[in-house]
């Protein structure tokens, strides 16, 4: 009871101090004198300040979930309106692939080093002669009956466009991701844990039997009850692959040595045929497992997951949504602005304070 009292009476006082301007001078001063560090000041405060910014963590907690149940809302709508994208993707599928010929009208887009070629064009028929324009329509006919099907190479020039994706292409992988004719996003239905799947449709080929690979990663939007203020929306946590149905001889994700063995009794040697992992980008189907029991990951492991985490999400968000971009350079382009635009402008602060200085002087 005792206890109890002197425990109350502190508090009084402490509250006491915190409304006297004189205490609170002091307190300051005496806070000069130790190190600003946030969890310093903290330490200084009375308890019932503490108490009460224990009252304002439990408040940052409800807001985080609300945050999660909007970040819900957000995967519901994603869901919607991909069904809305969905028709021009496809058709976009259908022009690359060859199925369809885009209209004259479809096809007009003006750019300025297009409007240059058609001027330039202009000048070039004027200047030539009637019986050399036959021959020129003539020549052309011919390119346009030998014209490629669709838009040849088109993922895969996408590939070797971006770093992240390049990085995992092998020389070898080239001539099978010529046959991939399209790469679809699909979102996890409602009353369904939150995902996606990246579909990558091939042609009939001579390496795999699958029409379809698929990679499905699967998502989290909640606080971690550990560590709730950490939540800043949803986040991938694990991923599958698929298996892949390599016909024989075609397995680019092994590769076969001969390594020789000596007796260690007779002294003789023999060679012997291993299959060892080789470096692929259809790796990207066999991924590393993300540790649910409770043990450590190695760092290896983990930079290899969190690597084809950043991948996966890079699939979804631009390359899938924006993929013509990424074939003619121009989204490789503004990413590379995106990314050096913050510290130019630091460069140019710095810039402009040394011009600062010298007008100084």
């Amino acid at each position: 009871m005792d206890e109890k009292n002197s425990t109350s009476q502190r508090e009084n006082l402490a509250d006491q101090v915190m409304q006297n301007p004189q205490a609170l001078a002091a307190l300051q001063e005496r806070l000069e004198n130790v190190s600003r560090t946030p969890s310093s000041y903290i330490e200084t405060l009375p308890k019932s300040v503490k108490r009460r910014i224990n009252a304002l963590k439990q408040l940052q907690v409800k807001c985080a979930n609300i945050e999660a149940k909007f970040y819900e809302e957000v995967h519901e709508l994603e869901r919607k309106y991909a069904a809305f994208y969905q028709p021009y993707f496809n058709l976009r599928h259908e022009i690359v692939s060859g199925q369809v010929e885009p209209t004259d009208e479809e096809c007009e887009w003006h750019s300025d080093s297009e409007e240059e070629e058609k001027l330039a064009e202009e000048v070039k028929n004027k200047a030539t002669l009637d019986d050399k324009q036959e021959k020129v329509q003539d020549n052309q006919e011919l390119v346009q009956e030998d014209s490629p099907k669709g838009i040849p190479d088109f993922w895969v020039t996408i590939f070797k466009n971006v770093d992240m994706l390049s990085d995992l292409i092998q020389e070898h992988d080239e001539p099978i991701l010529k046959h991939l004719q399209d790469i679809r996003v699909k979102f996890s239905g409602p009353n369904e844990p939150m995902s996606f799947t990246l579909e990558f449709h091939f042609e009939a080929n001579e390496y795999f039997s699958n029409s379809v690979l698929t990679k499905v990663y699967k998502m989290k939007s909640e606080p971690d009850h550990a560590d709730p203020f950490s939540f800043e929306g949803p986040e991938i946590v694990d991923c599958e692959g698929c298996s892949i149905d390599w016909k024989k001889g075609k397995n680019v994700t092994i590769k076969t040595i001969k390594k020789k063995q000596k007796h260690k009794g007779r002294g003789t040697v023999r060679t012997i045929t291993k299959q060892v992992p080789n470096d692929s980008f259809f790796n990207f189907f066999s991924p590393v497992k993300a540790s649910g029991d409770g043990n450590t990951m190695d760092e290896d492991s983990e930079l290899c997951l969190a690597s084809d985490f950043e991948i996966g999400h890079f699939f979804r968000e631009r390359i899938v949504p924006r993929a013509v971009l990424y074939f003619t350079g121009e989204a490789i382009e503004d990413d590379s602005f995106e990314e050096t635009e913050e510290g130019e402008e630091e460069e140019l602060e710095d810039d402009d304070d040394e011009v600062d200085s010298d007008n100084k002087v």
